[in-house]
């Protein structure tokens, strides 16, 4: 418990690597809300889980997840090898990576945090789940050439972690209007005015929205793989008590009937 205390305390420290802690309440965009229905969508989380191996787990780490528990989404260990396998050699490994924390640092700005509850981590009860954040986030990445890595997002301006699915989306721009200040008329704020696709991704904006969604569903099933099973047994614990409830209730009127 103390470990995982810590690695949430981690996580929300260094969150400027991956998806640094949302912008404030007064400033950013809205939260897109993320689809839940991924979450019951089990070809969904396993092709989630093959972006995250694929596109995260070459600078992050999940060390607080094994590779075997990918057979809770209907993986074999044979796929699980064949497939999702390339950073550890035994299943039973945990996902770690072998960058060097002080070369991430140097490159990044930061070492990039372990996402193993990124998803939960991110949460703003003012905003909407960490769900919604990731999903908002990985979608508003921007081409800026005035940034180290190339790249910049709406969400959190001047974000240390490049846009690791551009290739996916493709390469767009920010559009920004000049605007007076509602607050100071003598100054002039720069409003977002839209995204100008520059070069086409190889997907299809739906699709690519549709692969993000992906992607987060497994980050947050991956931050409580038993959330599913716990969901369940409490719908079975919660009608089991009304039904008890209706037997003891009958039951306690048959006790005293008698009594006046």
């Amino acid at each position: 418990m103390k470990k995982l205390i810590a690695l949430l305390v981690t996580s929300l420290a260094l969150g400027t690597a991956l998806v640094p802690a949302a912008h404030a309440n007064e400033g950013g965009p809205d939260w897109d809300r993320f689809p839940v229905a991924k979450m019951n969508d089990v070809a969904a989380l396993q092709r989630g889980a093959k972006m995250f191996v694929n596109y995260c787990l070459n600078c992050h780490s999940a060390s607080y997840m094994r590779y075997n528990r990918l057979q809770d989404l209907n993986l074999t260990e044979d796929q699980i090898k064949n497939n999702l396998l390339f950073a550890g050699e035994k299943v039973g490994e945990t996902m770690k990576v072998s960058l060097d924390p002080k070369q991430a640092k140097a490159w990044f700005g930061a070492a990039p945090p372990d996402l193993s509850v990124i998803a939960r981590a991110k949460a703003d009860g003012s905003k909407g789940s960490g769900a919604d954040y990731l999903y908002t986030y990985l979608r508003k990445y921007y081409r800026d050439d005035t940034k180290a890595t190339g790249w910049n997002n709406l969400v959190f301006p001047s974000v240390a972690m490049p846009h690791v699915l551009w290739e996916l989306q493709g390469v767009r721009t920010a559009k920004f209007e000049d605007r007076p200040d509602p607050h100071d008329h003598n100054k002039v704020t720069q409003v977002f005015a839209g995204f100008e696709q520059v070069t086409p991704g190889t997907m299809s904006p739906q699709e690519f929205d549709e692969s993000v969604a992906d992607l987060v569903a497994y980050l947050q099933w991956m931050g409580e793989p038993a959330q599913g099973t716990r969901f369940r047994l409490g719908v079975v614990v919660v009608l089991f008590l009304l039904v008890f409830t209706v037997f003891a209730w009958r039951l306690n009127a048959s006790f005293w009937k008698d009594v006046k």
